[in-house]
């Protein structure tokens, strides 16, 4: 059975990728990055519950160091009895990037020659490092580097089309977690929280 790494955060995409790889007979061995998010305990119970079982247990690398100080959101949570969050208060530069560089670095060293993720063609404000276009040119970007290569099975794809895919490969979905502004319960009001929603009311699974 053919092994390849998984960029997994818990998240519907992420573990979504992960149920439809399992239904292709391809094992996964899943990667999570520590980053500093505020939610990183959440994300990390979730991505042990939720993945299917034919996975490797996950590996958990810490690079938090990198976005100390950062006062993006995603790094310091928002008070949401007082604040609001919108897209520009959860931008981190360079993360996507990072995770990709990484993510071939641990792939390459554990002798993998691909790197799934979960990432859409984001709408949201500043995640240029996560649009169709920046995915479609990773390999040019890596060719000359390694063999490694990146696959984003839903980057042309909306959030009504993962959940709606979710739903047939069995995923559990409301295990899943994919909140930005909260460490605790879904805040319902960020980004993500209402892109999910709209998603899931839209695919008739709510």
């Amino acid at each position: 059975m053919k092994t390849v790494l998984l960029l997994s955060s818990g998240g519907l995409d992420s573990t979504t990728v992960a149920y439809k790889l399992q239904e292709e007979g391809v094992r996964v061995q899943p990667l999570f990055f520590d980053y500093g998010q505020h939610c990183v305990e959440k994300e990390w119970a979730r991505v042990n519950e939720v993945l299917p079982s034919s996975s490797f247990p996950p590996e958990r690398v810490e690079i938090a160091g990198i976005f100390q100080g950062s006062k993006s959101r995603l790094i310091v949570e928002a008070d949401l009895w007082k604040e609001r969050v919108q897209d520009d208060d959860l931008y981190i530069p360079y993360r996507t990037m990072l995770f990709f560089s990484a993510a071939a670095a641990r792939a390459q060293t554990m002798e993998l020659l691909e790197v799934y993720t979960g990432f859409i063609n984001s709408n949201h404000a500043k995640e240029i490092d996560c649009t169709a276009e920046f995915l479609n040119g990773l390999d040019g970007l890596i060719d000359g580097i390694g063999p490694v290569r990146f696959y984003s099975p839903f980057r042309f794809s909306s959030k009504v089309d993962v959940a709606k895919a979710a739903a047939e490969l069995g995923v559990p979905i409301g295990r899943t977690f994919s909140c930005q502004a909260a460490s605790g319960l879904p805040c319902g009001a960020c980004p993500n929280c209402v892109e999910r929603l709209n998603a899931l009311a839209e695919a008739g699974l709510v």
